[in-house]
């Protein structure tokens, strides 16, 4: 069986389960894990806090090609996709190791510009780059692995309950717009430079978790994979159903002028857009949205209904079919 006929999340189930098959309870205990594999971050108990650890990878050609992202460019977006893991947890990055592989061609320049993205994010963050790895590849390989620190509570894909509403930070497709207009290597528009920098230089909602875990949300994800997607994983993980307005769904204003209908389905299915997607009673949203740095919207909520499955709807009130549920790898594609 290949792993097209799986596809990704049901083969990161079968790899979860050797995982916690293969590990002692004894070393589970010794190391006061929390959370394993299945959340945006891993999370254990230390004598000094809580620490977190996700790790991202980007492969050239199936994340990125070097004619629409540069080095410093994709040096910023490495690191802040590993710090919006952070951020969905409600912690704050410490830590970064960077691996590398690299074709032979590649130039000096062009990998300490790829550093100096890093490092400008990293240094807006407090955070240090530690250590790594380079290899010789016959594409670039960028790997990397971030650990951070949270205080007694995190934000996590399985503390969802019904009667809560489902909200989101900022805005949300504006990623998947700038892609479009940089896969058709046209000069932007004013207005379409701002969808590039989404795509290429997406800005981690670090204060935004921290924010949501001290005013008692506990249940969140980040907006990588698209939102129907990524819905639905806190659905299958929280047992429960969802039900989304899309009418309610924020979108850019540059995406709708520039995109017209379509701006609605790549707000839904198009993916990185790097914002929060949470759950929690009405009140305590309203709590976030008055202080949060950015708009916080209510685009739907959790139900008893369906659980594990997402139901979009429309502003007339029927069912919302949308065609791209989202980004997952191994999938079948025409």
């Amino acid at each position: 069986m290949k792993l097209t006929d799986v596809g990704e999340f049901d083969m990161i189930d079968q790899l979860a389960k050797i995982a916690r098959e293969s590990c002692p309870p004894s070393a589970v205990s010794r190391q006061n894990l929390t959370i394993g594999i299945g959340d945006d971050a891993a999370a254990w108990q230390n004598e000094s806090g809580r620490t977190l650890a996700t790790t991202d990878c980007l492969i050239e050609g199936i994340h990125f090609t070097k004619a629409i992202t540069d080095w410093h460019d994709l040096g910023w977006k490495a690191l802040a996709v590993n710090f919006s893991d952070i951020a969905a947890m409600g912690g704050h990055p410490r830590y970064a190791l960077v691996t590398l592989g690299l074709p032979e061609e590649t130039s000096t320049e062009d990998v300490l510009q790829f550093y100096t993205g890093m490092a400008e994010l990293a240094n807006r963050y407090e955070t240090a780059i530690i250590g790594g790895d380079v290899s010789a590849a016959p594409a670039v390989f960028i790997n990397l692995a971030v650990t951070g620190r949270a205080g007694k509570h995190l934000l996590t894909r399985n503390m969802a309950r019904p009667g809560d509403v489902v909200a989101v930070t900022g805005s949300l497709g504006g990623a998947a717009g700038g892609l479009r207009i940089l896969q058709a290597h046209r000069k932007p528009s004013e207005i379409g430079k701002a969808l590039c920098e989404a795509f290429l230089r997406p800005c981690p909602r670090l204060e935004e978790g921290t924010l949501l875990v001290a005013e008692g949300v506990r249940c969140a994800i980040d907006l990588s994979d698209g939102l129907a997607t990524d819905l639905k994983r806190i659905c299958q993980q929280s047992s429960v159903g969802a039900v989304v307005e899309v009418a309610m769904v924020p979108l850019p204003p540059m995406l709708t002028a520039l995109f017209g209908t379509e701006a609605l389905a790549l707000a839904l299915g198009g993916g990185e857009d790097y914002e929060l997607l949470f759950t929690a009673p009405i009140k305590t949203v309203e709590q976030v949205a008055a202080k949060a740095p950015c708009p916080v919207t209510i685009i739907g909520r959790v139900t008893t209904e369906n659980p594990g499955k997402l139901n979009l709807i429309s502003p007339d009130g029927q069912d919302f079919t949308l065609d791209n549920q989202g980004w997952q790898h191994f999938a079948h594609r025409t």
